[in-house]
């Protein structure tokens, strides 16, 4: 027997073009496709949803890919993510709401097996109810670290109650749920593998005044938060901030966190990959992981120089120093044709 989401997401393909001209009114059609710019309904031709197809698998109808920052799913998904709903509950209101099916009785909802804790599929639905962080404490807590145009990042959303456990190191009584910034985890060939979540001081200063206001939970060994697509050429480093900060200066070279130094050194390297700049944290622990990943790099012919900051963290130099000394500090440590290609100083667009 079908789950109520199951039906509702069978329904919703069977009816694909309609939901898209609805949730999605500034793409078009094109051949078996709707294309648009993203899930916030942006003008463009990255997000394209597949209008007829098989009922179930690969080629299903209703199924949708946005290239430039590998999300994917269903129209439940993409409901989720254009109504910024919160909960699953609402996502199934809307789409009954859309197919003019009646609402279920109080007690009448099918509700879904728990989701082992930690696993990615409790980090698969936890990034499914998040919503995109445009206008939200997470966008506002990103601009304080001097990072702008975060909203257009696929690989963030907001939870304005994400659930936390406190552990021995809390104070007695902390609450249970926080605002949070919560980061999606793939591999490269775009598969969500887990998530981050960063908790937030509702207060707007800073991360929340718990033990860990950072936690991850799925499959993050190989994997990381990516920015871009994989190419050629990118770069990798530990933090969000860190890659943000210099996603600042190089806004078209692809990049991807990897969370922390284990998780940087175990970093899945793929086929097609050229170059890989290692963003290296001065510390015993990112100059280790650093030294592993490049060389496993150069195992199997991978470039993979090392770029590092003035003030040893890249954060601290845009802030501390400004976007165009953070630009000049990186471009020496950069190929030239790589600097050309990528790099965005003041007043001139990326070469």
């Amino acid at each position: 027997m079908r789950s109520a989401a199951a039906e509702l997401a069978h329904r919703l393909a069977r009816n694909a073009e309609a939901a898209c001209r609805h949730y999605l009114p500034s793409g078009r059609r094109e051949g078996r496709y709707w294309l648009v710019g993203d899930v916030a309904d942006s003008p463009g031709r990255s997000l394209f949803v597949r209008l007829s197809g098989a009922d179930h698998g690969k080629g299903a109808a209703g199924k949708w890919s946005d290239a430039a920052t590998g999300e994917h799913g269903d129209l439940l998904d993409l409901i989720a993510a254009s109504r910024r709903c919160t909960s699953l509950r609402e996502t199934l209101a809307e789409a009954r709401t859309f197919l003019s099916l009646p609402q279920p009785e109080p007690g009448d909802l099918t509700l879904r097996d728990p989701a082992p804790r930690g696993s990615p599929e409790a980090a698969r639905r936890l990034w499914a109810i998040a919503k995109p962080i445009r206008g939200t404490l997470a966008e506002a807590y990103l601009h304080d670290r001097g990072l702008a145009d975060v909203a257009n990042y696929g690989s963030l959303r907001f939870h304005p109650r994400c659930w936390y456990r406190p552990n021995q190191d809390d104070a007695p009584g902390t609450r249970e749920a926080w605002p949070a910034l919560v980061a999606a985890t793939r591999d490269h060939a775009g598969t969500l593998t887990g998530i981050q979540r960063t908790w937030l001081d509702p207060a707007g200063s800073g991360k929340a005044p718990i033990a860990t206001p950072r936690r991850a939970m799925g499959d993050l060994l190989g994997n990381g938060v990516w920015f871009g697509r994989p190419d050629a050429v990118m770069i990798a480093g530990e933090g969000i901030e860190t890659i943000l900060s210099l996603r600042q200066i190089l806004p078209t070279m692809p990049m991807v966190a990897a969370l922390s130094a284990n998780h940087l050194a175990a970093l899945a390297l793929f086929a097609g990959l050229r170059r890989l700049y290692l963003a290296r944290d001065d510390d015993q622990a990112g100059h280790a992981a650093v030294a592993t990943l490049r060389s496993r790099a150069h195992a199997i012919g991978i470039e993979a120089p090392t770029i590092v900051a003035v003030l040893g963290d890249f954060n601290d130099d845009l802030r501390q120093l400004g976007r165009d000394a953070l630009a000049e500090g990186v471009r020496g440590q950069l190929a030239p044709e790589d600097t050309a290609r990528f790099l965005c100083v003041k007043g001139r667009d990326p070469g």
